[in-house]
């Protein structure tokens, strides 16, 4: 689909909204509707008016369940915050101060910090990379980085989705580094940062959104990486920002209720084809 086709397209638009774009569906009518919109139930997300017709056939005792739901933002609204992201960030720095507790920091960098050559023997490493950092300077830019683009594309995608796309930005940098840089160690977010930022330019670019101050950031950071001297895995930022492009490239064409399958099957198959990549250089480099 073209991005004049995208934008012509009412269904790409909240239905009570027409200037907010989304990727979320009311799970019973399937309309588009944006985070002010939507009302968590059991089956997922509903619009108001789904909402209402639930409340009106099942009567008093359904109102009474609904009022228990976790707070709300408004009476129709779910609670929109980017709680995925703030939860990210707080056990990333959390983690952080722990690591300057002498004795304690060096056993968690250590246990947690990624090198292909232990991808078979302790697999968590592939994740686990992104909760260590090596200076004040470097948890504080990813984080700040997270905090500024979770609060625009958690609600976009979806808490769910927003996950999913940045454990396997993390797992393509791990993959990258495992294919190009084997045995090297390599701590921090930065790869899961840049496939948010590979995401949001392809998922900005399909709904025609001006991704030029994306395209930027994305070239600066790039110019960045290779200076000499900088001590960067330009390996985990290329295959982190590769892999997040290509999972916001499937949220972009798996939106329908339809192809939720098909979008959690895809979803799936890159992980395991990332992870198959990090213990096969294992394999392959180590044995």
């Amino acid at each position: 689909m073209t991005d004049a086709a995208f934008q012509a397209n009412p269904d790409n638009y909240c239905y009570r909204h027409p200037d907010r774009q989304s990727f979320v569906l009311c799970q019973r009518c399937t309309r588009t509707i944006c985070p002010e919109c939507m009302t968590q139930m059991p089956v997922g997300v509903i619009c108001p008016e789904c909402l209402a017709a639930q409340r009106q056939a099942s009567g008093q005792a359904h109102r009474e369940n609904v009022a228990r739901l976790p707070r709300r933002r408004s009476r129709t609204g779910l609670d929109t915050r980017p709680l995925a992201t703030y939860v990210i960030v707080g056990v990333t720095l959390l983690l952080y101060l722990v690591t300057l507790i002498p004795g304690v920091g060096s056993t968690i960098e250590f246990y947690l910090a990624y090198n292909s050559a232990l991808a078979v023997v302790q697999p968590w490493r592939m994740l686990t990379v992104v909760f260590v950092h090596a200076s004040i300077f470097h948890v504080g830019l990813n984080m700040l980085a997270l905090w500024a683009l979770g609060r625009s594309l958690e609600p976009l995608l979806g808490r769910w989705r927003f996950v999913a796309l940045y454990a396997l930005s993390a797992l393509g940098g791990s993959a990258l580094v495992s294919l190009l840089a084997p045995g090297t160690w390599v701590v921090g977010a930065s790869g899961a940062v840049w496939g948010l930022l590979g995401a949001m330019l392809v998922i900005g670019r399909h709904i025609g959104a001006n991704v030029t101050a994306i395209a930027v950031l994305l070239g600066l950071n790039l110019v960045f990486t290779f200076l000499p001297g900088s001590n960067i895995s330009w390996q985990a930022h290329i295959g982190g920002g590769l892999v997040g492009a290509l999972v916001g490239f499937v949220f972009a064409r798996t939106r329908k209720v339809r192809q939720r399958a098909a979008q959690t099957w895809l979803l799936v198959g890159i992980g395991a084809g990332l992870i198959a990549i990090c213990v096969g250089s294992a394999l392959v480099f180590f044995r």
